[in-house]
């Protein structure tokens, strides 16, 4: 069963060391809170992106990063004394605060606005239409690994509102135009889609949904 995440950070870390290999590479992360009850094969959030624990040593984990991940997250610039956004696996007694976070990333964005609205700032982030298509007006994306409400989207962007609390215990506070983020789009979004197009689908045409099949479904 794949673990599932928040997008509620609960620490702050920092990357101790970086060994890379032709195309892969071991991380090794200094960290306190997710550390506590965690034992070797637990999986951890990385800045959004969940790796499986494979060393515990004082104060840090090491975790391996294939070659899949690297090439679809920022992980492949990443380098020591950088901060990253820690969350580990929900636990199936725990509060659901956020939404359904895998931890496999769909693609970096860039962010390319910010702006600031009384106390919250906003943030545009641009991406690549593949990502784009799933981000929708007032649903759920996690950004490094943070679960933020989808505030408006345009053709190749979307923007979002980070509240002081917000900033304050993830890497956002840091956040400037330019930086680069890993985004992961809301999964029911991409099931759905998946349902709906897949060439057995006995209620979707070969077009895929329609406007007939909605409204023969009462929409």
């Amino acid at each position: 069963m794949s673990n599932v995440f928040t997008g509620l950070i609960e620490e702050v870390g920092k990357v101790v060391s970086v060994r890379r290999t032709a195309r892969a590479m071991k991380l090794a992360v200094g960290a306190r809170t997710v550390l506590s009850e965690t034992i070797v094969g637990d999986s951890i959030c990385v800045s959004g992106v969940c790796l499986t624990v494979i060393e515990l040593r004082p104060d840090q984990f090491v975790v391996d990063v294939v070659p899949e991940t690297v090439k679809r997250s920022t992980l492949q610039w990443i380098g020591a004394g950088e901060k990253v956004n820690l969350e580990r696996a929900m636990r199936a007694d725990g509060r659901f605060g956020g939404h359904i976070v895998a931890g496999h990333v769909d693609g970096v964005g860039t962010v390319t606005r910010m702006v600031t609205d009384d106390f919250a700032q906003i943030v545009t982030i641009t991406s690549h239409p593949s990502v784009i298509r799933y981000v929708v007006e007032k649903g759920s994306i996690a950004i490094d690994g943070v679960s933020l409400t989808v505030m408006r989207v345009e053709e190749d962007s979307f923007t979002v509102s980070i509240i002081p609390h917000t900033a304050t215990v993830t890497l956002f506070s840091e956040l400037r135009i330019g930086d680069r983020v890993n985004l992961e789009v809301d999964v029911i979004g991409k099931y759905v889609e998946r349902l709906l197009t897949y060439p057995d689908s006995k209620h979707v045409s070969s077009n895929g949904l329609t406007r007939d099949i909605l409204q023969q479904w009462g929409y």
